[in-house]
C-alpha cells in the first residue's frame, strides 16, 4: 500500500508542484489549501503531514495546528513537517512537536528525500 502525504499550504502553485512530484513518486496525496484538513485526519489517515505555518484564512497557524495533532495520543507519532519562510522555524518547530522543518523555499527533490527517510 503506497504511503499517504497530506499537504496543508495556502499557496496553490506549492500544493500543485508538490502533489505532482509526490504522486510520480508513487505516493497517495491529499492536498488542501486550508487548515481545516487537520480536523479530519481521522479520516484521511495520512503517514506524514507537510504543514507551512501560515496559512491564509485559516484561524490557525500550522505551528498550532501541529502542537494540537502532536497532543492527540492517537497522532502522537505521526510525523509532522513544518515547510515555511519563518524566521524563527526552527524554534517554532520545536515548541509545536513537529518532526523537523524545511525552510521555503526548498530544493524539491532534498524535501523529497527528507520525506523518503521519515517513512522508511
Amino acid at each position: 500500500m503506497n504511503k499517504r502525504i497530506l499537504i496543508i499550504d495556502d499557496d496553490e502553485d506549492i500544493l500543485d508542484i508538490l502533489h505532482v512530484v509526490f504522486k510520480n513518486d508513487g505516493f497517495n496525496v491529499v492536498i488542501s489549501n486550508t487548515g481545516e484538513a487537520a480536523n479530519q485526519i481521522h479520516l484521511i489517515n495520512p503517514d506524514l503531514i507537510l504543514l507551512d505555518v501560515r496559512i491564509e484564512g485559516s484561524a490557525k497557524r500550522g505551528d498550532e495546528i501541529c502542537a494540537e495533532i502532536k497532543a492527540q495520543s492517537a497522532f502522537k507519532n505521526l510525523p509532522v513537517v513544518l515547510v515555511s519562510a519563518e524566521t524563527d522555524l526552527a524554534m517554532l518547530a520545536n515548541g509545536c512537536g513537529a518532526d523537523f522543518y524545511i525552510k521555503k523555499p526548498f530544493d524539491i527533490y532534498d524535501l523529497l528525500i527528507q520525506v523518503k527517510k521519515r517513512l522508511a
